[in-house]
């Protein structure tokens, strides 16, 4: 049996774990609430970059992306950065909600599931 990784590891939360070649990440947020969504979304799928570079994956192997924003009206915003970044012909399944985040500044949190390389 296969040992848990975490990693960036918090007393509340790690940013991912990985298990059985499986990159789970938590909840991403963009680091300048200040931006519009689709500024805080290019950051926050930057950094899910590097997270999933780091367990030895990329965005072509995501199984299954969570998008929450705070207002539907900025859906397309959004969607423009994450078009920009999605891997051609790996769009992986994907699900968006409107939500409250835990920050008000925040307008984007994405959650992504992804194989292992």
């Amino acid at each position: 049996m296969s040992e848990v990784e975490r990693v960036n590891v918090e007393k509340r939360l790690s940013d991912m774990a990985v298990y059985n070649g499986v990159a789970y990440l938590a909840g991403q947020v963009p680091d300048d609430g200040s931006l519009d969504i689709q500024g805080q979304t290019a950051q926050v799928l930057a950094t899910i970059d590097r997270l999933l570079a780091t367990a030895g994956t990329d965005k072509s192997r995501i199984l299954m992306a969570q998008i929450f924003i705070t207002n539907m009206k900025e859906f397309d915003g959004m969607n423009k950065a994450w078009d920009a970044w999605v891997a051609p012909g790996n769009a992986p399944p994907r699900a968006t909600v409107e939500a409250r985040l835990a920050n008000p500044d925040f307008k984007v949190e994405i959650v992504v599931t992804a194989a292992l390389a």
